[in-house]
């Protein structure tokens, strides 16, 4: 069989460790000299597909390929938040002829719910074109919703360990700071990412799993009011003069001028207000039981892109998940994704394994309600047992260079355009 080339594309928000399953994927393909041959990168995702927008990849040097380890966020090769609908059928045949134009024989889309969904949109795609191009998914989300409530799909995905340790970090540190300045700020909210589903504050847990420091989680599954909130803290204020609260952005905090991607999810980080801020306000404004005043913080993007708190533990799981999505397009073809899955036992251990992107695509798991405590605001000791192994042992190791991190650097050498010039047709409606 002749080789064919590999296209390679993610899409979503990024995650310290996304480069990794990318470095995954391109190493192992080299594996496999008589299979593969050019490894494209979708520039800016399937976005870069559409316009033909090809990275060579196999034209670059093999230390930034490396270098890719310890690279965060979506900088290599990009990311987008495009939509493929099903009556956009002049992408769908864009997405062929740029197949059938550079010999493409396998597609590997990194990426959550929605990613996946793309990856089984463009498997059946082939499938029912004909087209011999096998899609295989490779899951990517700091969020941890993609798959099932019973993780029997995919225990974590790659991404969320690296978010748990920050916060864990980020909560030890901010306890600090509250617990020097308490008299005139006795109150520190502090808001995570997670829109309605409650990994990521979750998380802050892991900062204090005896439960010595005043801290108070408010998730979105927590369904509890502004009032209820007040009355919590201030409960915990006249014990502790003090509290630390960590608020998931998608907390019910009323309106916040919300805008929406294409994909239909709020960009808080993008609305006129944010859940952090909301929570400050009501506080002040309706009063806590304690001399000062309630002040608050939101990381931002950080807690995705920041490669000094990245998990070693996810950094590796997020490598071989790449690697063994390779290993599923050459033994199993076409439809599906390569997972994690934990092994059963007090030692943590995963295997990797796969599933079909069709039970995967558009899915979303929540929080589990047993993982919440009877105050719902907090979390159970079987969650700390399940988050406490993905944010590893240690910190990694980021080369520097003149007091810089230094970060993979491709060259920009794409290749050569072979169709005409496409918009792809979401843009035509903006």
């Amino acid at each position: 069989m002749a080789k064919k080339n590999v296209l390679i594309a993610q899409s979503g928000g990024p995650s310290p460790v996304i480069n990794n399953s990318l470095r995954g994927i391109i190493e192992a393909c080299r594996m496999f000299p008589d299979k593969f041959g050019t490894v494209y990168g979708g520039w800016h995702g399937i976005e870069g597909v559409l316009k033909e927008d090809l990275l060579d990849l196999s034209s670059q040097d093999r230390e930034e390929i490396s270098l890719l380890r310890t690279t965060p966020a979506a900088g290599s090769i990009g990311t987008c938040r495009y939509k493929l609908k099903d009556k956009q059928l002049k992408d769908f045949d864009r997405i062929a002829e740029v197949f059938k134009a550079h010999n493409i024989g396998y597609f590997f889309y990194i990426g959550g719910n929605d990613s996946q969904h793309t990856a089984y949109k463009v498997s059946q795609l082939c499938k029912d074109k004909g087209i011999d191009v096998v899609a295989t998914g490779v899951p990517k989300t700091i969020d941890n919703d993609l798959g099932d409530s019973e993780r029997t799909l995919i225990d974590h995905t790659p991404g969320y360990g690296s978010v748990a340790k920050y916060w864990s970090h980020v909560v030890q540190a901010a306890n600090e700071e509250n617990m020097g300045s308490y008299p005139a700020d006795p109150v520190l909210v502090l808001q995570a990412m997670g829109r309605k589903i409650g990994y990521i504050p979750a998380a802050a847990r892991l900062a204090d799993p005896d439960r010595t420091m005043p801290l108070q989680i408010y998730m979105t599954e927590s369904k509890l009011s502004m009032p209820e909130m007040l009355d919590k803290v201030n409960d915990q204020l006249s014990k502790d003069h003090r509290c630390i609260v960590v608020v998931s952005e998608g907390f019910d905090v009323g309106s916040i001028g919300e805008v929406r991607d294409s994909f239909g999810h709020v960009e808080f980080g993008a609305s006129k207000i944010s859940a952090y801020q909301a929570v400050v306000n009501y506080l002040n404004e309706k009063g806590i039981k304690a001399q000062g005043s309630a002040r608050g913080q939101v990381p931002g993007t950080d807690q995705r892109h920041s490669i000094i708190f990245a998990s070693t533990v996810d950094l590796e799981e997020a490598y071989k998940v790449g690697q063994k999505a390779v290993e599923v397009a050459v033994k199993d073809g076409n439809g599906w994704m390569a997972t994690i899955l934990r092994e059963p036992g007090f030692i943590y251990n995963v295997r990797y394994g796969k599933v079909p992107l069709e039970k995967v695509a558009l899915s979303e798991r929540f929080f589990p309600a047993e993982w919440i405590s009877k105050s719902k605001v907090d979390v159970t000791d079987d969650f700390v047992d399940y988050a406490r192994p993905l944010i590893g042992e240690d910190w990694v190791s980021v080369p520097i260079i003149n007091g810089r991190q230094r970060f993979s650097q491709f060259k920009e050498i794409f290749a050569k355009k072979k169709l005409p010039e496409y918009m792809p047709e979401a843009y035509k409606k903006k």
